[in-house]
């Protein structure tokens, strides 16, 4: 299975809607808190140039936010990325 981070701030519907979407797929995955960690945030914006929330990365790749999380699960393909055996 894959390694999953996820980088959140309190109150942010969107990180909500994908920690409900990972939890649904049943993957462990790792919450980052930038607001109690801000070089955490310096780096993110490093390595994937963004600076809204969330940001998840499989395997330290970055495959965007909830918007982009969705897209995959729509398309079929976010199993495979996540490396959920079919």
């Amino acid at each position: 299975m894959a390694i999953i981070q996820m980088y959140t701030n309190d109150g942010c519907s969107y990180c909500i809607r994908a920690q409900r979407l990972l939890d649904k797929k049943g993957v462990d995955y790792e919450q980052i808190h930038l607001r109690l960690n801000p070089d955490a945030r310096r780096w993110l914006v490093e390595h994937t140039g963004r600076y809204t929330v969330p940001q998840i990365l499989v395997d330290e790749r970055p495959i965007g936010g909830y918007d982009e999380l969705k897209a995959l699960e729509d398309q079929g393909r976010l199993d495979e990325i996540l490396g959920i055996a079919a």
